[in-house]
């Protein structure tokens, strides 16, 4: 997340460069950046793990930069090197190949442009060494620079700011149907789980999501909500819990009050709820001995009742009756190979961006694996998804 001033990470555009060794990335890195970021040495594969770091660059606003190794690394370690960089695709939003203008375009790079193509990845080819050769024709997408004498370098990134414009989505955490002064109660249970002095992200970024949409913001724990919502002097428009508290949430929130999660707003946010309602179903379907996969965004310290390793499979086994397997992934340890599954219930994914968790969903939607995420699984079991998604009418008319 960084610091409290700052942008989450999931929030940033994630622009990454890619190419061969000794293309030049680490250099066009440390030019934009203005900053020694990445390490420069004419040794082949000096580069030997992707090098992340938030920022703020003009005139792009805040981003991840993502430093990759060469492409075409080579050997068993340069194979696992190779296999990180095909990772940090899945979170790109911005693609920049560089390319050695003194060589031209490689094999090396014409198959990253065809993955890039494939994985929709807006990119733009940088001829680097213009101080050696200036003389390359160049499509809209290219741009002739200079990592040595900072050529064209403010250029390169006017237009990197352009294709990250592009990928901004003007998006809000809460549904369109929350207006100027409506009250919005959030529900945040504070146990053991809860981080001590401070929210969890979801619960930061929703009041600020509420506070831009000139809503009125009541925040209170489960345990108080009943007497919020009775002294409160307008009826709420909706009420957003801690998706682990709906079994209490919903007999205490009036049916003439929408109600939802954290995690089913987050869902939407990040472009994959749709698929989340439908993934839910597969419940029904489960048989013994099938393994479930339970995905989480973050990386954080379990505690003795985990909602993922703890309580999520345990709610599965109660509601379905069956004799499960489950098997665990967090941060960008996302498994190879999904075939095996026969559901993923994800985390809500704040600390992942948009374009990292589309391709997740689409992962497991080419291997037909159900896919679903906490909120939406927990509301199945509680019997109260189609209310739970009353915000999301859109979505809610694929389960009637």
């Amino acid at each position: 997340m960084g610091d409290l001033n700052s942008t989450p990470s999931a929030n940033r555009v994630h622009i990454g460069f890619f190419g061969k060794r000794n293309a030049g990335k680490s250099s066009v890195v440390n030019a934009i950046t203005n900053q020694d970021l990445s390490v420069v040495s004419d040794v082949k594969g000096t580069t030997t793990d992707p090098v992340s770091k938030a920022m703020e660059i003009l005139p792009i606003g805040p981003v991840v930069i993502i430093d990759t190794p060469g492409f075409d690394d080579e050997g068993d370690l340069g194979e696992k090197r190779v296999k990180k960089t095909k990772q940090i695709l899945a979170k790109t939003d911005v693609a920049v190949l560089v390319v050695d203008a003194t060589v031209g375009k490689t094999q090396v790079d014409n198959q990253l442009i065809s993955i890039f193509e494939d994985k929709e990845i807006p990119f733009i080819v940088v001829y680097n060494k213009a101080d050696l050769k200036c003389d390359i024709e160049l499509a809209k997408n290219e741009i002739l620079v200079s990592a040595v004498t900072k050529q064209n370098i403010d250029e390169l990134k006017e237009k990197i700011g352009s294709f990250a414009k592009s990928e901004e989505q003007n998006k809000k955490i809460c549904p369109d149907l929350v207006n100027k002064d409506d009250f919005i109660v959030l529900c945040c249970p504070i146990d053991e789980s809860a981080p001590k002095g401070r929210m969890i992200l979801p619960q930061v970024q929703t009041i600020r999501d509420v506070l831009d949409s000139s809503a009125i913001c009541v925040v209170t724990k489960e345990t108080q909500l009943k007497e919020t919502l009775k002294n409160l002097s307008k009826k709420p428009k909706l009420v957003v819990t801690d998706s682990q508290a709906f079994s209490f949430v919903k007999e205490v929130v009036p049916k003439d009050i929408m109600l939802t999660s954290f995690s089913i707003l987050f869902a939407n946010y990040k472009g994959f709820l749709k698929t989340a309602v439908k993934g839910a179903a597969a419940l029904n379907d489960l048989q013994n001995g099938d393994t479930v996969l339970i995905s989480e965004g973050c990386t954080h310290h379990r505690q003795c009742n985990d909602i993922g390793a703890v309580k999520m499979p345990k709610w599965i086994k109660d509601f379905t009756g069956k004799d499960l397997n489950f098997e665990y992934s967090s941060g960008t340890g996302f498994p190879e190979d999904l075939s095996k599954y026969k559901l993923i219930v994800h985390c809500g994914a704040c600390m992942l961006n948009e374009r990292e968790m589309r391709s997740r969903m689409k992962y497991a939607n080419t291997l037909d694996v159900p896919f679903t995420n906490y909120g939406v699984i927990i509301a199945y079991m509680n019997g109260i998804l189609p209310r739970s998604l009353e915000v999301f009418p859109e979505i809610k008319s694929i389960i009637e």
